[in-house]
This record gives structure tokens, sequence and C-alpha cells, in this order.
């Protein structure tokens, strides 16, 4: 059981350096960690842009934009399950998987973050102007 323990400890360690120096990565397993670790960063920006808007949103609107959240997260989801099949089993497709993630996870932070810029009398814009100021 230490021996399982120990093997599970130097996995973890290895994955963190690998993470760290990704400009070397060579291996697919390299790749894969290093595009897992682009996604957590892409995830980490898409938390703090969201809690911005939560926190501007007024109290109505909390509701129908943690719906609109999950809802997003289920469809990118699902799109990059779609993605990812065409490597089915194959070494690469974490990579894939997680590659789409953070191209779908930078996108919904940028419209995320736009919502805070919306400007004096901008109806479509569901925050306050004084939120982008």
């Amino acid at each position: 059981m230490k021996r399982v323990g120990l093997t599970v400890i130097a996995l973890l360690m290895s994955s963190a350096a690998l993470a760290q120096d990704c400009e070397k990565a060579q291996t697919q397993l390299e790749l894969n960690e290093c595009a897992a670790s682009e996604y957590k960063k892409a995830d980490s920006e898409l938390n703090a842009a969201y809690k911005k808007v939560f926190t501007l949103a007024s109290k109505q609107q909390h509701g129908i934009l943690k719906n609109a959240q999950n809802a997003w997260i289920k469809l990118r989801d699902a799109d990059c399950d779609f993605i990812a099949s065409g490597v089915e089993g194959g070494s690469i497709q974490p990579m894939i998987y997680s590659q789409c993630l953070t191209d779908k996870t930078r996108e919904r932070t940028a419209y995320l973050e736009s919502l805070l810029q919306c400007g004096e009398g901008d109806l479509s814009c569901p925050l306050p102007p004084a939120a982008s100021q």
C-alpha cells in the first residue's frame, strides 16, 4: 500500500514538473499535461470574469446568469466531447479535449469581460453602464 502511495506522489510531482516546462514538451504525455495546465489557467480566468459579472448583476439576474453559465458549460463539454471523438482512444485525445476546452473557455471569458464594458444607452447589455467604470 505504501508503494502505491509513493508512486502516486511521484506521478503527481512529475506531472507538475512537466507542466512547468511546456516549451520543451516532446512526448504525448508531456503535451497532454501542458494542454491540461493551459486549460486550468483559462478556467481560472473564466471564474474571475464570471465573479465580476455576477457581482455587478442585480439579484434578479443572479439565477439567470447561473443558468446561462451552467448551460454554456454543458454545451462546451458536449462540443469538446465531439471534437475529441475523432481521436477516441488515442494518446492524443486528452490533448485535443483540453485544447478545445481552453479555446471555448477563452471565448466565454472574452464574452463575459465584454459585459463589463457596457456603454451608456446600450440596451443590449444586461449590466449597468456604471459597472464598467
